[in-house]
């Protein structure tokens, strides 16, 4: 396959540009916002209302299986052809069958779904980063500051509006599954009858098979799961229509760049992504993005599943997870600004030491209902942390490979896809004091692999880019043929 560019004046970007390009990422932050508000709303629940047969465990193990699959053969297969635009665009519309199982939630249904889900989230993260980090550098040409530093504020912008699918998405959730729902002295006598008996089950000590009576864990009706879904389902197209038509190609950013993926076809784009396993520096971030999908995957699975529903009711878990959502995107935001500020150790040394601590707190706590408010503050910093490691490592990826942009976070979506695969897969076998072991162990590689790179100096080793190469601006009327 031989790429033409069409032959049209070309000129250097003007100033105003830049305005452009915030449009652009303000809207792609939105359309993630909107589609995943239905995603994370309807993951949050899965452990909770497809408990039975560990349904909704299972479906995720094997999203994020088959994301596993997804980031090593299709990213730059998919970018390649489509463009991180289009690639974006559709697929969103991979996610959609797994809301539409949820009308019909059976292993035969939801497995496949899910399934659907991971082959569409390895193109869609791998398109993001890649714009993200293109038009980065193009703004770092008309701005006063490096493209390092760029792409960190975009990924903190990205980030901010993605995790604000938290707030939506469990905001939705809450207000259909508690309304009409009828609480009376006789019902609080109960749960505090229970209390008791809910500190010694839930929390580090909740095994699925102590908790089958657990009267917390009743299934809404099922009406209410319909209502849902279709709600959600409704979100995910309205994201897809948002990109298609809101968002600029990034052929319209060409300095004659040439990614990781130029060229290359078939399963020469797998090396491209299987050849940065080599690269020392790429190792030694693995165990901290498998740590990121990991404590992803107990929070959303095990502490709403453990803490919130076990202890408090499934009802109440969209508004934790709310609470989640508005640190995650608060957090998000200022790790740019702080990180100009202190540089990237001590918000990592800060992260490491929270994180560590929240971790350590939930082994020896015992929750009960009368306790909500250490439910939000538990979900509340742990929202803090996740940003901090995935602003982070989202920037640190694109900052030590620069130009294979492509294969870089086609590894880093790999590896926290099997941080969360791995999660998920034990779950349902496992009680969560265990699990909350293997997340500390997996939570110190991590820290040590990130510490070697910054003892070492790899960063400072490599340059994103000249921020003052030039780009140039392809117009309107420019384009890429493919034949």
């Amino acid at each position: 396959m031989t790429t033409i560019t069409v032959s049209d004046p070309r000129r250097v970007f003007q100033k105003s540009e830049r305005w452009r390009i915030l449009k652009n990422i303000l809207i792609i932050g939105i359309a993630f916002m909107i589609h995943f508000t239905a995603f994370m709303g309807a993951s949050n629940l899965q452990s909770s209302i497809n408990a039975d047969d560990s349904l909704g465990t299972s479906t995720l193990a094997a999203i994020y299986g088959s994301l596993i699959f997804s980031n090593v053969f299709l990213p730059v297969l998919i970018i390649s052809w489509l463009g991180c635009k289009w690639t974006i665009a559709l697929s969103f519309i991979a996610y959609m069958p797994f809301m539409a199982a949820q009308f019909y939630p059976r292993f035969y249904t939801m497995i496949p779904a899910g399934l659907a889900v991971g082959l569409g989230g390895g193109p869609l993260w791998c398109a993001k980063c890649t714009y993200l980090t293109v038009v980065s550098e193009a703004y770092a040409t008309i701005s006063e500051l490096g493209a390092d530093v760029i792409v960190t504020r975009f990924f903190g912008l990205f980030f901010m509006f993605y995790q604000m699918a938290q707030v939506w998405g469990n905001l939705i959730s809450s207000a259909v599954l508690s309304y009409g729902m009828e609480t009376n002295s006789e019902e609080s006598n109960i749960v505090a009858l229970n209390s008791t008996i809910v500190s010694e089950t839930c929390g580090a000590n909740f095994c699925n098979s102590k908790a089958i009576d657990n009267p917390n864990l009743a299934v809404p009706p099922v009406e209410k799961i319909h209502l849902l879904s279709g709600i959600y389902l409704g979100c995910m197209i309205l994201a897809s229509v948002i990109v298609a038509f809101g968002v600029d190609s990034l052929s319209r950013y060409d300095r004659g760049r040439r990614g990781s993926a130029t060229g290359q076809s078939g399963f020469k784009l797998l090396a491209v992504t299987l050849k940065l396993l080599r690269e020392r520096r790429q190792l030694l971030i693995l165990p901290i993005t498998m740590f990121i999908g990991a404590e992803q995957a107990f929070l959303f699975a095990d502490y709403n599943a453990s803490f919130v529903s076990c202890a408090w009711g499934i009802s109440n878990i969209g508004y934790v997870m709310i609470c989640y959502g508005v640190a995650n995107a608060i957090a998000a935001l200022a790790t740019g600004s702080v990180v100009k500020l202190t540089g990237r150790i001590p918000v990592v040394i800060f992260a490491f030491i929270l994180h560590l601590a929240i971790i350590i707190a939930l082994l020896f706590w015992r929750p009960t209902p009368e306790q909500g408010i250490i439910f939000f503050l538990m979900s509340g910093l742990w929202g803090v942390c996740d940003a901090i490691w995935l602003v982070q490592v989202n920037a640190l990826s694109g900052i030590l490979f620069p130009g294979m942009e492509e294969a870089a976070y086609s590894n880093f979506r790999l590896w926290e896809a099997t941080g969360s695969v791995v999660a998920y897969a034990y779950s349902p076998y496992l009680c969560t004091s265990t699990k909350l072991y293997i997340l500390l162990i997996i939570f110190a590689a991590g820290i040590i692999g990130y510490a070697i790179i910054e003892m070492t100096g790899a960063i400072k080793k490599v340059t994103l880019i000249d921020p003052k190469t030039d780009f140039e601006l392809v117009g309107n009327s420019d384009h890429t043929m493919k034949e």
